[in-house]
């Protein structure tokens, strides 16, 4: 793929777009931000606060620690930590940086101003309001799509700002143009220099995090039973991305750097292939392009899927990080292409439940379907179309995940979410 080609310039912003960091769980992280924003508008602080949330909203925040807070969780938390101690302008970092008075102040907030959550009349989207009260004025910051996109700002009852409401920014670029093919051309092509400007702070910020998790005692510590188990180059690509996740939803304060708003699904897009990159000693440029690789086969399986569904999105990551593992050890198209097609006709049934630490155990089990598809796939071993929800080729297989997971999942995620509250 030339440099001068349209596609070659759409896959590398699509990159720059995905690969942004982010500390702690994006969902508590966006409400966080939206109250930052609110408070700006509001210009004092609030006496009274309500919250608005779609169902995904309210399962993916329910149970992930948010960072600096002392190990508080939850919905009131994320927004109180955004008005006492949030700057808007880091966006996903908006809580990076919370001294040990404003963490009291948090803790006193919450004690002391009324907080009401409102439960919203949907499930999938991503949809958050945060309205703000003092004595006389009010605000409302209302991000919907994605994590960061206000579409809505209002003060004492006058808008302010309206946008749209979509998956993806009106000026983010139309993932539409990906294909397995046109990924893998590119990744084959791509100036190093292009590559190594979006996908070298995902290798050092998501290898850190991971080597935390491995280390210290973080949620259920499933990367680090990984290794007790074994440590093989197999064990070592779950246990690396598991631990990154141990540690991200118990509160760890390191950033990561994330795939379509997820640190979970940035690292395991990541992880697997370092793992792997560093037991055969692989060159760095190659795996670089293996990296670039498997954050592209993510980003298009979750276009079809959207940011929040029922459908685990560990399991795209995983069987992209599938795919990265089989382009690092030099294997043609087709290998990489069943690769996917094995992994997902394997793992596709996991189900999203929320963050929590058990997310690490997702990402083992995903990424281990991914490598398996690699295993399978480069002995000429592949499921045939037809074979359940496998299409005639690797674009209608995914076509198809993109359907389950974001019609076929509806009333599972309906059902999670009822279950979850209760």
């Amino acid at each position: 793929m030339e440099k001068s080609d349209c596609l070659y310039n759409s896959y590398l912003n699509i990159l720059k777009e995905e690969l942004v960091p982010a500390m702690g769980c994006t969902e508590p992280i966006s409400l966080a931000y939206a109250a930052a924003k609110a408070r700006e508008i509001l210009g004092n602080m609030p006496k009274k606060i309500e919250i608005e949330a779609s169902g995904n909203i309210i399962k993916n925040v329910k149970s992930v620690v948010v960072p600096n807070t002392d190990g508080l969780k939850g919905l009131k938390a994320s927004v109180a930590s955004g008005i006492v101690a949030g700057d808007s302008k880091k966006a996903l970092e908006v809580i990076a940086k919370v001294t040990p008075e404003q963490k009291q102040q948090i803790a006193t907030f919450l004690e002391t101003t009324p907080i009401t959550i409102i439960p919203l009349d949907r499930i999938a989207q991503l949809d958050i309001t945060v309205k703000l009260y003092d004595e006389k004025h009010s605000s409302a910051v209302r991000i919907a799509g994605h994590h960061t996109n206000i579409v809505a700002v209002e003060k004492d009852g006058e808008k302010l700002f309206e946008g749209h409401c979509t998956d993806t920014n009106a000026n983010m670029t139309d993932r539409s143009c990906l294909k397995v093919d046109k990924i893998y051309d590119f990744a084959e092509t791509a100036d190093l220099g292009d590559l190594k400007s979006v996908i070298e702070q995902q290798i050092i910020c998501n290898k850190a995090i991971a080597m935390e998790g491995l280390a210290h005692n973080w949620g259920a510590n499933i990367g680090s039973t990984l290794l007790r188990c074994d440590n093989d180059v197999r064990q070592k690509a779950k246990a690396w991305a598991a631990a990154g996740s141990d540690a991200r939803m118990s509160g760890c304060e390191m950033p990561v750097i994330i795939n379509s708003g997820s640190g979970n699904q940035g690292m395991t897009a990541c992880l697997p292939i370092l793992a792997y990159a560093e037991e055969y000693n692989i060159p760095e440029e190659r795996t670089y392009r293996a990296v670039a690789l498997s954050n592209l086969v993510a980003i298009h399986q979750k276009t079809g899927i959207g940011r929040l569904s029922a459908y685990c999105g560990a399991v795209s990551a995983g069987c992209a990080a599938g795919c990265g593992i089989a382009y690092l050890m030099g294997e043609p198209l087709e290998v990489i292409e069943h690769t996917l097609e094995n992994g997902l006709g394997m793992a596709a049934g996991i189900v999203c439940d929320g963050a929590k630490p058990s997310c690490a155990g997702k990402i083992a089990l995903a990424v281990e379907a991914g490598i398996l598809g690699y295993e399978m796939s480069k002995k000429g071993n592949e499921l045939q179309g037809g074979d359940g929800i496998i299409g005639k080729d690797v674009e209608e297989t995914i076509d198809h995940i993109g359907r389950l997971g974001r019609n076929g999942m509806k009333e599972t995620d309906a059902e999670i979410l009822r279950i979850m509250v209760e």
